[in-house]
């Protein structure tokens, strides 16, 4: 079933906007429309929009999304280069995921304090 532009912005809790940018810039394919000429997406379309966000989420650059994309159109004989790309990415994905979980911690041991220091506070003032 068809969805239009505003179901799948719902969808996917981003705005119409960056939908039709992503498709203008090759993102996602180009998305049929209708007679009145607004988009709808099919359930294929929806997929490659929730892969684009997920690989968004991820990091993944408008640059290097394009890259595989580009090599995803040429075939399968750039499935070995599409690999390394995504092997990279993730390298990239687990040092920052590293990076944040030491700032997790840090920020877990800052509150901790804070909290300490009203506990005692709280003690002082009975």
């Amino acid at each position: 079933m068809a969805m239009a532009i505003k179901q799948v912005s719902e969808r996917f809790n981003i705005s119409q906007d960056t939908l039709r940018y992503y498709e203008r810039i090759g993102l996602i394919p180009p998305v049929n429309r209708n007679k009145s000429g607004n988009r709808e997406y099919s359930e294929e379309d929806c997929n490659w929009v929730e892969f684009i966000i997920c690989m968004r989420n991820a990091g993944l650059s408008i640059e290097v999304l394009i890259e595989y994309l580009e090599l995803l159109q040429q075939g399968d004989e750039t499935s070995g280069a599409r690999k390394d790309l995504l092997i990279e990415e993730r390298k990239q994905l687990t040092t920052r995921i590293e990076v944040m979980k030491k700032t997790l911690e840090r920020l877990d041991t800052k509150i901790l304090r804070y909290e300490q220091i009203g506990e005692k506070e709280k003690i002082l003032n009975r």
